[in-house]
């Protein structure tokens, strides 16, 4: 009787924890492997029938879940990272001559605006006419302003972390990292002599949102009631941890559950109000 009834106990928690599994898969719901390409491709300036998708893969890092995106457009491959629940470009790995830029450099060879007659018109004194400094280099202000233009952002959209001249392959290359006010980190190399982008990435911190974004966070009360909801019968009472975390920049709820003999432990977004995780385990010691 006694093996009867620990088969019978074990039955019951398999049954209890498949359930729990299905319930988290039916709780996190990703933008999905289409919306991950379409924005990979608006980041990129590249329409669908100008793009060939190499991958499009669900992956995992640090306890963030993301889709990896690569497509090759005009001989050129781009890669990005997205945040699987937020749509956020948590990464980016782009040709220095993206097709945002190519299709720019079209429009001033048909009478656009040039990049060189607008630093001539915003350069120091000492740069005036020439474009360079008596060192025959650009100034760390038109290097700015050069990775400025290829992000397409003004002054006033960024906080500058780091402009400085280096020395990378034997060349002169400035260094320049700079915030945006939607929480991108960019990082660029500009040649000094020239003034040529040389390489480039940006990151989004995606657990800072826009100030819009943090006006609507969820609150404790709501993240609670999500919470419950997974756990039919449960109540407030039952929730016996819960609390708020920062990780990584990203607000997010932490709580655990106990009832009937099983601990739910979960993470909510703080401002979307998805899970990131859900995990269900039997108590230690319970009959």
């Amino acid at each position: 009787m006694k093996i009867k009834k620990m088969i019978s106990i074990a039955m019951v928690l398999v049954l209890l924890l498949s359930g729990c599994a299905s319930s988290r898969q039916s709780q996190i719901k990703y933008i999905g492997a289409a919306k991950a390409k379409s924005l990979a491709l608006e980041a990129g300036g590249v329409s669908a029938s100008q793009a060939e998708f190499s991958t499009v893969d669900l992956s995992e890092r640090g306890g963030q879940d993301y889709y990896q995106v690569a497509f090759t457009a005009f001989g050129e491959d781009y890669y990005y990272d997205i945040d699987a629940l937020t749509g956020v470009i948590i990464d980016a790995k782009v040709p220095a001559g993206s097709i945002k830029n190519e299709m720019n450099a079209a429009g001033d060879a048909d009478g656009g605006e040039t990049d060189s007659s607008t630093d001539q018109n915003t350069a120091d004194p000492d740069t005036a006419g020439t474009g360079q400094t008596s060192d025959g280099i650009i100034t760390e202000k038109q290097a700015r302003i050069k990775a400025l233009a290829h992000a397409g952002l003004s002054e006033e959209e960024v906080i500058f972390l780091k402009t400085e001249l280096d020395i990378e392959d034997g060349r002169k290359v400035y260094e320049v990292e700079f915030l945006s006010n939607d929480t991108k980190e960019y990082d660029y190399e500009i040649d000094a002599s020239s003034g040529d982008v040389v390489s480039y990435d940006f990151e989004a911190e995606s657990a800072i949102p826009p100030a819009a974004d943090r006006d609507s966070m969820i609150s404790e009360q709501k993240a609670k009631e999500l919470a419950l909801a997974q756990v039919p019968g449960a109540k407030v009472e039952d929730i016996l941890e819960f609390e708020t975390d920062h990780e990584d920049g990203r607000v997010q709820y932490e709580g655990k559950i106990f009832y009937e003999g099983m601990q739910y432990e979960f993470e909510i977004d703080a401002y979307s109000g998805a899970f990131r995780s859900w995990e269900a385990e039997p108590l230690d010691g319970w009959e």
